[in-house]
Order: structure tokens, then sequence, then C-alpha cells
């Protein structure tokens, strides 16, 4: 049982696969235990399911914020934007201590959450009047690596020289 204390400190998303399987095989094993093992172990394994979700969803929000920072002009939400990615960027990070399998999960995550984050900065800019035909391409074909969303990387500001290649 030691193991399974260990697993679950060091990687809950692991722990949570590992224990909704060891449900499922003791309600395949006859179990005189009256639980409703098959629902349990979706909720063990939903917990799991979560942390992927938040790492998403904080990739999503990082991915909207470093492209509203790199094409629109205005000045005044930049240092919002700029502290919405720290607090994401943080976020990331407590998941993935929690949850470090989810590591290999960041590179298809960002490449899945590109979509998602685009569509929602297109819509805000838009709403600003900030969105031309050419800068809507341009931010549709925009990618980030992953050392740009979970790094210390920002873009630079719309009409400045480039600190160095993206």
């Amino acid at each position: 049982m030691s193991d399974e204390k260990t697993l679950y400190k060091e990687d809950f998303l692991a722990w949570s696969k590992e224990q909704a399987a060891a449900l499922r095989s003791a309600a395949h094993g006859g179990s005189n235990q009256k639980l409703d093992w098959e629902n349990l172990a979706e909720e063990i394994e939903s917990l799991g399911i979560s942390q992927r979700s938040e790492l998403k969803s904080q990739i999503r929000r990082v991915i909207e914020h470093l492209l509203k920072l790199e094409y629109s002009p205005a000045s005044d939400p930049r240092m919002g934007w700029i502290e919405s990615v720290g607090d994401a960027r943080n976020e990331i990070e407590a998941v993935i201590e929690d949850s470090p399998s989810l590591r290999t999960e960041i590179a298809s995550a960002i490449v899945a959450e590109m979509k998602r984050g685009s569509r929602k900065a297109i819509r805000e800019l838009e709403r600003y009047g900030e969105v031309d035909p050419v800068t809507l391409a341009r931010i549709r074909a925009t990618t980030y690596t992953v050392d740009q969303v979970l790094g210390d990387w920002f873009p630079p500001e719309p009409g400045k020289a480039p600190d160095g290649e993206r």
C-alpha cells in the first residue's frame, strides 16, 4: 500500500488511473463488498481527468493572451495580459507538480489549444476593431512552442523590433 500512497503524492493522474483499474478489477473479481464499483472507478478516474482539463484550460489562457500581446496595438490591457500569462504558467506548474505524467501531454495540448485560444483571442480583438484580414490570417497561422508557452517568453509589442526570433 505504501507504493500507492507514494504514487498518490508524486503523480495524482497516474494514481487515479491505477486506482480506477484496481476498482474495476475488484468488481470483476467478485468482491462481496456492496459498492458501486464501476461508478466508484469512474469517479476516481475523473479526478485525474480534471487535472488534464485544468492543464488544457491554462494552456489555452496562455495562448490567448500571448496572441493578444503579439497582435493587439492597445497599450492599456497589456499588463493585465502579462499578469494573466504569468498566473496561468504558475497554475500549469502546480498541475505538473501534482501529476508529472501530464508533462508528456503538454506539446499535444498546445497544438490542440492553439485553435481554441486563437478563436478566443480573435473574438476579443474583433470586439475592439483590431483584426483586419491580414492580421486574422497571421493569428491563425501562429504557433507557439512548449518553451514559449511555459517559459518566460513574451512576444514583442506590435511595431517594436523583436529581441530574437520566435
